[in-house]
């Protein structure tokens, strides 16, 4: 009985909640592994160094973005998942400010804009499928 629960349930899911997955997991794994090289890459260390930033603002960024994975994989209140959204979006605009103010490879401005269209899909489909279970809710 419990393998035909977990296959309807797949079969219940549409193209917006394979959307919020997979960009959500996709964002999930971007930003745990981007934390990961923060704590262990001397290349990463020497890359915050030429824009300008001391060292301990690579660690504290590396925490934040695994918080903001917590945040938005673990079934957190909607406002920090709001604000994981919201945290994730500064830094990559200030990524994207920084390597374009120093002069950086165009592979190292560009990431953070794709990273950043990313998040755009995760958090339209997770408003939606928020306000569709929100309107569940209401009709019950």
């Amino acid at each position: 009985m419990e393998l035909l629960s977990i296959i309807m349930l797949y079969a219940a899911m549409t193209a917006r909640d394979y959307a919020y997955w997979i960009s959500t997991g996709l964002l999930s794994l971007m930003m745990a592994g981007s934390a990961y090289m923060y704590f262990t890459s001397p290349a990463i260390a020497a890359s915050f160094e030429n824009l300008g930033f001391p060292a301990y603002f690579r660690i504290e960024l590396g925490i934040a973005k695994l918080l903001g994975v917590v945040a938005l994989l673990a079934p957190t209140p909607r406002f920090l998942k709001e604000w994981a959204y919201f945290g994730f979006i500064v830094s990559f605009v200030s990524a994207f400010i920084a390597h374009t103010a120093v002069g950086d490879p165009i592979m190292d401005t560009v990431m953070p804009l794709v990273a950043l269209t990313i998040l755009a899909v995760s958090y339209v489909t997770y408003r939606k499928r928020q306000a569709i279970q929100h309107t569940t809710e209401q009709a019950a």
